[in-house]
């Protein structure tokens, strides 16, 4: 065997194990979306850390089928993986101090209320979230970061009447920066991989 065989042989090598990594990010944070557990979003937290090392390193350019299949993987691993990595932002933050919503939103008093009533706000997280991961990889993906200020511009503007209290001003902070790193970490991966 001689050393260029050889060499094409350990790019094929490093392009299975890269997208065997994040696959395995993809399959624990569709675990996490589906069972709501904590550990298959860590898991899935550590196998993206993984991949983005690997796609670090220097190596050979790969066929184009590789890079089309990574990206898939990234945009599903973005949409998918982004809820569970939310969740678990949240959670840490606000350590069950605000009360969850029948319809996925949070409970806060009502502004300008004397008395004690509640209202559900941020109700529809997680498909806005999943648009938002989705347009946000794409964009990058496309070579047009530019439109990430036109994501968030657009969620801004679709929840500012519901962010009176400070519980749903946090939520909804917390929630976008945490959706919107792994978005970018995701669609990083991919430049990574094929610079």
């Amino acid at each position: 065997m001689n050393l260029e065989s050889s060499f094409t042989i350990l790019t094929l090598l490093y392009w299975v194990v890269l997208l065997l990594v994040t696959l395995g990010s993809l399959v624990c944070a569709a675990l996490a979306f589906t069972h709501h557990r904590r550990a298959f979003a860590v898991g899935s937290v550590a196998a993206l850390a993984v991949a983005l090392i690997l796609a670090a390193l220097p190596t050979a350019s790969a066929p184009s089928s590789f890079g089309i299949v990574l990206g898939m993987l990234a945009l599903a691993l973005s949409v998918i993986g982004g809820g569970p990595m939310s969740v678990m932002a949240l959670s840490l933050a606000t350590r069950g101090s605000v009360t969850p919503g029948l319809h996925g939103g949070i409970l806060v008093e009502s502004a300008g209320s004397s008395d004690d009533t509640t209202q559900e706000v941020l109700r529809g997280g997680l498909a806005i979230g999943m648009l938002e991961r989705f347009a946000v990889t794409g964009a990058i993906l496309a070579g047009f970061p530019e439109a990430i200020a036109v994501v968030v511009a657009i969620k801004g503007v679709g929840r500012f009447t519901e962010l009176a209290s400070a519980e749903s001003r946090e939520r909804f902070i917390i929630g976008t920066f945490a959706s919107l790193i792994w978005a970018c970490a995701c669609a990083a991966l991919v430049h990574l991989a094929l610079r």
